[in-house]
């Protein structure tokens, strides 16, 4: 897979020179106050990059999104400080730069204040407050005076903001795009897909539903919505205690769950809606072949075992989307599926 890194300021680099690189994406939209430029993205792949600024010295942004598994850690559920790993399996980093809403659950809503999130989780980055960021930040050789050219602010203004400014500007960079689907499709090439995968392409958006949640629309396609649904994935884990759950909401009561139950209520947490349990953010499916395990707590290890579950419809249960029912395929769909998501990995 080839990641663009787009500076925004009139050149593109890569290894590999497409006539449109980022075909199939939309336009990306930069937020006025933070606007990208070449060292504001250089501090922050520095930043993304940097162990310090953990309790114990060894876990980094890229610990968890490692370029050389698009940006995901090929892990069930990620390895944080003292080995210690959490519930929500780790989606990747690449094309998050068009997402209106971050995180399984979407409680971020924006690059910047997703990035300050891992900092102070027990599991991830383990620290108590961002005080020893800040501190590494200004006692390093390097740092200050890259925050000097990038924000023009003295050593002793450094803040949190400024470093999730310049995370985010280098995330933003990490863009997908121009697959044998792009193309195809956008690009008119009906060579570039196998008769399968075409085959694949006609299930994805009639029988199998998938473009429902994985959209694609007339000029780019994120193969993904912004929404979130309940498809049974994890539900088991609170199946139990659910009733009772929802009766103590209704009578203004509390019920605790464990840690690992209370993150299966999904996009809940965020909204305290019932109709919002067990629902989760869309991901996306680009280069989906390369980021195994899959669905939000990494449960199902291939695209194989991921098209039988839906195909046998989810795991029912009160809230189960409408959108999941099941779709019969035969053995060759099934086939053609894959080969159609295989062609949404971007060049390597």
């Amino acid at each position: 897979m080839q990641i663009y890194i787009i500076l925004f300021v009139g050149m593109i680099f890569s290894n590999i020179t497409y006539a449109n690189p980022t075909l199939g994406l939309p336009e990306l939209a930069i937020p006025k106050d933070n606007p990208q430029t070449a060292i504001k993205i250089e501090l922050g792949r520095l930043l993304f990059n940097d162990k310090r600024f953990s309790g114990n010295g060894t876990v980094s942004c890229a610990s968890c999104h490692r370029k050389e598994l698009a940006f995901t850690d090929g892990l069930k559920t990620p390895r944080g400080i003292y080995n210690q790993t959490g519930f929500v399996n780790a989606p990747t980093v690449v094309n998050a730069a068009f997402y209106k809403t971050l995180f399984v659950d979407g409680r971020a809503k924006s690059l910047e204040d997703q990035a300050l999130g891992p900092f102070l989780n027990p599991v991830e980055h383990g620290l108590k407050d961002y005080t020893k960021i800040i501190n590494t930040i200004q006692e390093d050789a390097q740092y200050p005076k890259l925050f000097k050219q990038v924000f023009n602010i003295p050593v002793e203004e450094i803040s949190i903001d400024y470093v999730t400014k310049a995370i985010a500007s280098f995330e933003r960079t990490l863009i997908s795009a121009n697959s044998l689907f792009d193309q195809y499709y956008f690009g008119r090439d009906h060579t570039k897909l196998s008769d399968s995968a075409a085959r694949g392409l006609r299930i994805f958006r009639r029988k199998g539903n998938c473009a429902n949640c994985h959209e694609i629309s007339w000029d780019s396609a994120l193969f993904m919505d912004n929404r979130y649904y309940n498809l049974g994935v994890g539900f088991a884990k609170i199946k139990d205690q659910i009733d009772d759950f929802v009766s103590a909401l209704k009578q203004g009561e509390t019920m605790e769950l464990s840690p690992e139950q209370k993150v299966q209520l999904g996009r809940f947490n965020v909204t305290h809606a019932i109709a919002d349990i067990g629902k989760f953010k869309t991901p996306t499916l680009r280069n989906i072949s390369l980021t195994a395990p899959y669905m939000h707590d990494g449960s199902i290890k291939t695209l194989t075992e991921v098209i039988e579950y839906y195909d046998k419809g989810g795991e029912p249960n009160r809230y189960l989307d409408a959108a999941i029912f099941p779709l019969h395929f035969t053995p060759q769909e099934k086939t053609d599926l894959l080969e159609f998501l295989k062609a949404l990995s971007s060049s390597n």
